[in-house]
């Protein structure tokens, strides 16, 4: 019988656990958009998980969506990303960068020369960001030529390229959580017509583009993705029409390239995986990947020991868990209480609330 602690290769990459760091949005960057010292201690501190997502990072400054978020398209980023994944495979860890673009999840102060965001449509979203000024509704978005595609999936593909130069061991494309990817797969946000609107298959069309431009440039056993069938990230964007067939289609066409992984959040993000907006059967998309299948969301430590145990899942995502429990790997395997969690530190900030959550003594 498996279990959660025990090492597994996914992809080209050997990890001791299968517990999983999920990518935490911290809002910590310093100037450039570059992790600094404190971003090196908070990943070091939980190299002991199985493997680290990183934070999303931007791919590009049109990417970005709220302040103080990393990037990875600039030869800075790339330098101080280098002494966070040193410090992780030092202590022993692996560690894979998440890619992001927003999409229409953004505002003009945070884009260059106060450019509109862009997406797969002009529809406005409900969403709110946090700015200079606090939270405040994102800008109106503009929605993307089919001649600025090509562009965009470069700006993957280099991003990729990045992070490898960077020292990570991989990357996960992040087409979940209502950003710009998703904006793309869902009918609810994409209305336009051409390669990319319309039917499922071109809806997809920009993801399964942009994973190809990567697992050609980093290969596919370095390359995961993520994906949110039934997130409205808090009512914000509406799910598709047919969610199951959508996603259905998509991990059809994912299954043979090989990746390292996907990793699946089960019902609303950051909440009930019993989505209040209907049924979804994930097992059915379990059972169409060959490959390693990841879950997340809220899972407890005895969910997550079953779901490895009986084969719902190879590796278990936490996010929370981690942030105020740096040794979470130990405190699941030994059934130990977690540290509390100080919600108000989350975002932005210092030491406090990031670096400074206490370890058990050895």
């Amino acid at each position: 019988m498996t279990t959660l602690f025990e090492p597994i290769q996914i992809g080209d990459i050997s990890l001791s656990n299968r517990v999983v760091m999920a990518p935490l949005t911290r809002n910590r960057a310093i100037e450039g958009n570059c992790p600094g010292p404190l971003i090196v201690d908070y990943y070091r501190q939980r190299a002991a998980a199985g493997l680290i997502i990183a934070e999303a990072s931007q791919i590009s400054p049109m990417g970005q969506g709220y302040i103080d978020t990393p990037g990875i398209y600039s030869d800075g980023q790339v330098a101080a990303w280098r002494q966070v994944t040193d410090a992780v495979h030092q202590a022993g860890g692996h560690i894979v960068l998440q890619l992001w673009h927003v999409g229409r999840i953004s505002h003009s102060s945070l884009l260059p020369e106060g450019a509109a965001p862009v997406s797969s449509s002009s529809q406005p979203s409900k969403a709110m960001t946090f700015t200079r000024k606090g939270f405040e509704t994102v800008s109106p978005a503009r929605a993307l030529r089919d001649d600025e595609i090509p562009a965009l999936i470069e700006d993957y593909r280099k991003a990729a390229r990045n992070a490898m130069s960077a020292g990570f061991d991989g990357v996960e494309i992040h087409a979940a959580n209502t950003y710009l990817i998703e904006q793309f797969l869902r009918d609810s946000v994409n209305d336009r017509s051409g390669p990319y609107g319309g039917s499922i298959e071109n809806r997809a069309r920009l993801l399964l583009e942009v994973t190809r431009a990567i697992t050609q440039e980093i290969g596919a056993g370095r390359t995961g993705i993520r994906l949110s069938p039934m997130t409205t990230f808090g009512g914000s964007t509406a799910l598709d029409s047919n969610p199951q067939a959508l996603y259905g289609y998509v991990v059809e066409q994912l299954s043979p390239l090989g990746l390292a992984y996907l990793h699946v959040i089960e019902g609303e993000t950051g909440s009930s995986r019993e989505s209040p907006a209907g049924t979804f059967d994930y097992d059915a998309l379990r059972r169409q990947f060959a490959g390693a299948w990841m879950v997340n969301n809220c899972f407890t430590r005895n969910e997550a020991l079953v779901a490895v145990e009986n084969g719902q899942a190879d590796l278990v995502a936490f996010g929370r868990p981690f942030i105020s429990t740096p040794d979470l790997v130990r405190r699941l395997k030994d059934d130990l209480p977690f540290n509390e969690l100080r919600a108000d530190k989350l975002y932005g900030g210092g030491a406090e609330g990031y670096i400074d959550y206490a370890v058990l003594p050895e």
